[in-house]
């Protein structure tokens, strides 16, 4: 196997993105998160913004339609009225990472990255999940908000990651663990142990040897 991809979807201030830095600087690899918006905007010429405003989220009219429409398969030219669509946005973003799962070895953080990379055998997906009382704690202390806002956040978030999920992976349940080789409660692992584990089962499934 000459590359390899490990993708990561997470709870909201379960430490997810954060093991997945970790794990990207452990194995010399780069790390995918906010990173595919400007490579989307630069890819297609349209303002980042417009990513900004779907990254794992519907805009109003998509949520309302939910499963109604089925999305495109491919990405439309510039002159088609359907351009700067939410699902044209998506599928922008998902040639990209597809296109890196075939160029190098990386961690994508969220994006919908298990299923756009679901039939790649060099692909490895993680679910990270905590209590919500933990999530709820990690957010207070890393944003330096109250409990009551902290709670908020993390019901709006996962709720809006979920259904990202679901309309773009055709009806999946995002926190199904069917749909990922690894599930980790990372307050019961621990970040650090989570790294650890990911990455032997990384060596575990691919044969590769980790230093």
């Amino acid at each position: 196997m000459d590359n390899y991809v490990i993708t990561i979807a997470r709870g909201f201030g379960s430490g997810g993105k954060a093991i997945g830095t970790q794990l990207a600087e452990e194995l010399g690899i780069n790390c995918y998160a906010q990173q595919l918006i400007d490579m989307a905007s630069e890819y297609s010429g349209i303002n980042k913004q417009l990513f900004a405003e779907v990254d794992e989220k519907l805009r109003g009219s998509y949520a309302m339609k939910h499963l109604i429409k089925i999305p495109y398969t491919y990405v439309v030219e510039p002159r088609d009225k359907e351009f700067t669509s939410d699902i044209n946005l998506f599928n922008i973003q998902s040639e990209i990472i597809r296109e890196l799962a075939k160029t190098e070895s990386c961690v994508v953080i969220g994006k919908c990255a298990d299923y756009i990379l679901r039939e790649e055998p060099n692909v490895i997906s993680i679910y990270v999940e905590a209590p919500e009382k933990d999530c709820i704690a990690t957010v207070m202390d890393r944003m330096q908000v109250t409990e009551s806002r902290a709670k908020e956040l993390v019901h709006k978030t996962d709720k809006y990651r979920s259904d990202y999920y679901k309309y773009y992976t055709r009806g999946r349940d995002w926190k199904n663990p069917l749909n990922y080789d690894l599930t980790l409660n990372s307050s019961k692992v621990g970040w650090d142990n989570c790294v650890k584990l990911i990455k032997e089962y990384l060596q575990m499934k691919t044969g590769i040897q980790l230093s």
